[in-house]
């Protein structure tokens, strides 16, 4: 049922164009993604499969079709209106992690809920929460170039966690990890999914898919038939 899907798209495309060459990242992609699924978008290099997750983020805008996240259209909004709709409600983990490294791990974490305008206090109680949840707790006071890359992906999962979002935008989570740290967050990511969370991973990784419920398999901008993991 419609109602049970937090993302459905129709036909989207996205086109990048210079003075000299139009390049279609994404070519007429139909998805739906229902409430607490946990999906995995694999493909080659260049097929699209991290220009969706910005267009489903609400990062990008497409060019061409329609985009309902929670059963709102959004794909006409501006870039003011994306991140006034995004906010609170979908958190991204990234390869890199993404923080930011003049600050320490508490207002890397907090820095969401600053932009939300949730008071002081709350905010303090919400980082150190979700620090203890992820045992990183302790390094509360570090800065991202003192940890290591578990622990800064750690980091990362919890500002991703802080605003207590409805879906988690993963772009190739471990990608930058060893095999051991790699495992830790794709549980991580799991036991989050089991609490209610909508995921969607974009991975290389055959590891990391068969945590997700469901495999969408794009090639060239578009997807192509996929299986689903029972």
């Amino acid at each position: 049922m419609e109602e049970d899907l937090i993302v459905k798209t129709d036909g989207l495309k996205k086109t990048f164009r210079t003075d000299e060459i139009e390049t279609s990242a994404l070519d007429g992609i139909s998805l739906g993604v229902k409430k607490g699924e946990f999906i995995a978008i694999m493909g080659p290099s260049g097929c699209g499969k991290s220009t969706l997750l910005n267009v489903i983020g609400m990062i990008d805008h497409p060019t061409g079709g329609r985009y309902h996240f929670a059963g709102d259209e959004v794909s006409g909004l501006r870039e003011k209106e994306r991140v006034e709709k995004r906010k609170g409600k979908i958190g991204f983990i990234f390869q890199n992690f993404n923080l930011i490294d003049e600050i320490n791990v508490f207002d890397n974490v907090e820095l969401p809920l600053y932009f939300m305008r949730v008071s002081a206090n709350e905010r303090r109680k919400r980082v150190m929460a979700v620090l203890d949840r992820m045992k990183i707790s302790h390094r509360v006071k570090h800065y991202p170039q003192q940890l290591s890359g578990g622990q800064q992906q750690r980091v990362a999962i919890c500002r991703a966690l802080v605003s207590m979002p409805w879906m988690i935008l993963a772009d190739e989570p471990t990608g930058n990890l060893d095999s051991n740290n790699g495992i830790q967050v794709m549980e991580l990511l799991t036991e989050v999914n089991k609490e209610g969370t909508t995921v969607l991973m974009v991975t290389h990784s055959e590891r990391d898919s068969s945590y997700a419920h469901r495999i969408v398999n794009m090639l060239d901008g578009r997807i192509v038939p996929h299986k689903v993991l029972l």
